[in-house]
């Protein structure tokens, strides 16, 4: 059974052949959306991805899970968003800025875009190991 799984797209000219699209394309696309959306602050990435980033490889599809199910794509996306900011709004717009920029790129339609907020980040924090070092 092969692993590696792709996403068929339409044959509109059976004589040119046919275009399939890999699930990681697709969360590339999915986490550039999601990070130009307004009160984004980051992706979320798993221990993997931190681990990889760390020896200098960029990791591009963080925060984005795509899975392929009957019913069509399923899309989950970890963010952190910035204090301050509409939780609910925010989130809407990140759903539709991915919907969009898949129909736009791939002509794919989505399932579902589910936001999964992991964090907020607050304006000036400090990093707290760096806070117990200093002496007052």
């Amino acid at each position: 059974m092969n692993d590696y799984q792709t996403f068929e797209m339409e044959e509109k000219d059976a004589n040119l052949g046919k275009v399939e699209i890999s699930p990681e394309v697709i969360e590339v696309i999915s986490s550039i959306a999601a990070t130009e959306v307004e009160g984004v602050s980051a992706m979320r990435g798993n221990f993997a991805t931190g681990v990889v980033e760390r020896f200098g490889k960029k990791s591009l599809g963080k925060g984005v899970k795509v899975e392929l199910s009957e019913e069509g794509i399923n899309i989950d996306v970890f963010v952190t968003m910035n204090f301050g900011v509409s939780i609910p709004d925010t989130a809407e717009k990140i759903q539709e800025n991915i919907r969009l920029t898949l129909h736009t790129m791939t002509a794919l339609e989505p399932n579902r875009i589910d936001v999964h907020v992991v964090g907020v980040q607050f304006e000036g924090k400090v990093d707290p190991a760096l806070e117990e070092d200093q002496e007052f």
